[in-house]
């Protein structure tokens, strides 16, 4: 495909000459915004169509993982690849640019936009893309397929668990041994991985360089148009500010935790497999008396997708279409079938039109009625701007956290107790303990989520691809970066032929971008701060924006343009005041002073052995 590709754009732009300067019987025939017309009358169809095949292929290879489907998304991703890092394209793009103050604001944002994609796989050096796509394909089949076992015996799995087995185990029990078995599993794919994000990093970086970057992570922050540097201070910026809370919260957390399973020695970091998550990036089960799962007893997964859809349809938007409840896989491989598929929910644009798909494995608990809310904001947000005034260039969110800030902005709002108490699943009987409540959302939500995001991934990242770390020093360095953010230790050494970095799929298929979440969850409380006090005339701590109409049209306000205009200024016209954390720390201003209160006495300066922000 690669050649009649090349072959047509070559055909196509001849008339615009080899140079990026129309021949001098034309050159007053054409101007810039006319070329540029015409360069993107001919790439949108082509996008569609192979950007249509290439995510076709992928959900296939996500949902049923084998060799087969793993070759026929490689092939569908080398030829979009081919097409969008065409070197005729960057070529044109390139000199389309040199006139950009010609062009309208819109066709510049088709133009960059075209040439971020062309550096997924720039084909100025066909081999390095074609190489970078086939290793892609390669990691995300080894995570996918990978299956994770609770016991082996002479190398062969003799009790195969699920990562929601896992997760289980490390929610619920109250038996250290069992929870670090438990943990040890989660972390078992790590070897597997490793060689292969080692490969891809330097295919990566290579790509990026192709295309005039200094290395893979600098080319994803360019989406923010902010320097490495710029964005690193603004995620450390956000962990200090952050950071006094976390620490009280870190400090109650050891304390609580080593009463539970009867440690009489406090440890100042707290030993991984003591949290309820692989990652320690939720702390959640922790807070007596608020049992959440418990709200989810006899009710069905596929009444949870059902309820996040009414959610929406209450502020005003329509139905999904029923392709997506056709197409999606949205619940755990039925028992008894072979089929693997890849664990992490997400959702889809397949079409970057109307098909638009979820993969979930969904189940009644908490963390999946939130989820289902999270995800469904991703397919509302692709609805809202796959309408004619936004180019296919230009579906997209306003930057790359916008849309991760609309999925966890509703996840908050599902959490709201007048929300709750309206679909029956908190009854008018069962008081709310506020700041117990916030603790929960605290553990679960953004005061731990932080130091996660923009300290252990962002940092790691920039340090895996702008430093080029080592294989052998992957695990010891990630370990060092989650003391110093998290204050969390691994339970035992970790074997420097590992990667427990790898087990957490973003680094291995969502690269270089995990900031996206922290800057989200800023976004979040800003945008919720502002609805409830603006819109609503509300408390943010207990807003309810169900069958609110008017809080749909203003998300719709944010959500319909796409990526067509600058997300800093979408975001001062919404909420009158540039990217702030101070919202998210006014929401969890209260539980500050209880944490406070029950910390007295106790030893809660920041771990020596974690260190300070970089």
């Amino acid at each position: 495909m690669t050649r009649p590709i090349a072959l047509v754009l070559a055909l196509l732009l001849s008339s615009c000459g080899s140079s990026g300067a129309p021949p001098a019987e034309h050159a007053t025939e054409r101007t810039p915004q006319e070329e540029a017309d015409l360069l993107l009358a001919f790439y949108d169809p082509i996008l569609l169509a192979l950007s249509t095949e290439a995510s076709r292929a992928a959900w296939v290879a996500s949902t049923d993982v084998s060799e087969e489907h793993t070759g026929a998304r490689t092939g569908a991703d080398t030829a979009f690849s081919a097409f969008a890092g065409n070197a005729e394209i960057i070529e044109r793009a390139r000199a389309l640019l040199e006139h950009e103050a010609e062009l309208d604001d819109i066709t510049a944002r088709q133009i960059h936009h075209m040439l971020e994609l062309a550096a997924g796989a720039p084909m100025t050096n066909p081999e390095l893309a074609r190489a970078r796509v086939a290793a892609e394909s390669a990691q995300s089949a080894r995570l996918d397929g990978y299956q994770f076992c609770l016991a082996r015996e002479a190398g062969e799995c003799t009790q195969p668990v699920t990562t929601n087995d896992i997760d289980r185990v490390l929610v619920e029990s109250r038996d250290l041994d069992e929870r670090l078995n438990a943990w040890r599993a989660s972390k078992d794919v790590g070897p597997t991985l490793r060689d292969g994000l080692v490969e891809l990093r330097g295919l990566r970086n290579g790509v990026a360089q192709e295309m005039g970057y200094q290395d893979f992570f600098q080319f994803q922050v360019s989406n923010y148009g902010m320097s490495t540097e710029e964005m690193m201070e603004l995620l450390d910026r956000l962990v200090v500010e952050t950071r006094p809370l976390f620490s009280q919260l870190h400090c109650w957390a050891r304390y609580e935790l080593a009463q539970r399973y009867g440690v009489t020695d406090v440890p100042r970091l707290i030993p991984a497999h003591w949290i309820g998550n692989r990652w320690g990036q939720s702390w959640p089960g922790l807070v007596d008396g608020v049992d959440m799962d418990s709200m989810m007893t006899g009710r069905e997964p596929e009444w949870l997708v059902q309820q996040a859809e009414r959610f929406y349809q209450s502020m005003g938007f329509t139905a999904l279409p029923e392709s997506f409840y056709e197409n999606s896989d949205l619940y755990p491989v039925p028992e008894g079938q072979t089929r693997r598929k890849n664990a992490h929910a997400s959702a889809w644009h397949i079409d970057l039109r109307e098909d638009v798909r979820s993969l979930m494995s969904v189940e009644s608990t908490w963390d999946w009625f939130t989820t289902t809310h999270h995800e469904l904001g991703h397919i509302y947000y692709y609805i809202s701007y796959s309408n004619p005034d936004v180019p296919p260039l230009l579906r997209e969110g306003a930057n790359r956290s916008y849309h991760e800030g609309m999925g966890d902005l509703i996840a908050l709002a599902a959490s709201q107790p007048p929300y709750l108490r309206e679909i029956g699943l908190l009854s008018d009987e069962q008081d709310i303990d506020e700041v117990r409540w916030l603790l929960d959302s605290a553990l679960t939500g953004p005061i731990t989520f932080m130091p996660f995001a923009a300290g252990t991934m962002s940092h790691f990242e920039r340090d895996l691809y702008a430093g080029e770390l080592p294989a052998d020093e992957l695990n010891q360095r990630w370990w060092e970066i989650v003391g110093r953010y998290q204050g969390i230790a691994p339970p035992e050494d970790r074997p420097s032929n590992g990667c427990d970095a790898c087990t957490k799929t973003h680094i291995n298929d969502d690269p270089a971008q995990y900031y996206d979440y922290a800057l989200a969850n800023v976004l979040v409380y800003q945008l919720h701060d502002h609805i409830c006090r603006n819109l609503l005339h509300q408390d943010p701590h207990a807003c309810n924006y169900y069958n609110r109409p008017e809080v749909g049209e203003f998300l719709r306000t944010i959500m319909t343009p796409g990526a067509t205009r600058d997300w800093r200024q979408v975001l001062r016209e919404n909420t009158g005041r540039d990217l702030t954390a101070e919202p998210m720390l006014e929401y969890y201003a209260p539980l500050m002073t209880y944490l406070q209160q029950q910390n007295q006495g106790r030893d809660c300066s920041w771990p020596a052995e974690a260190g300070a922000p970089e």
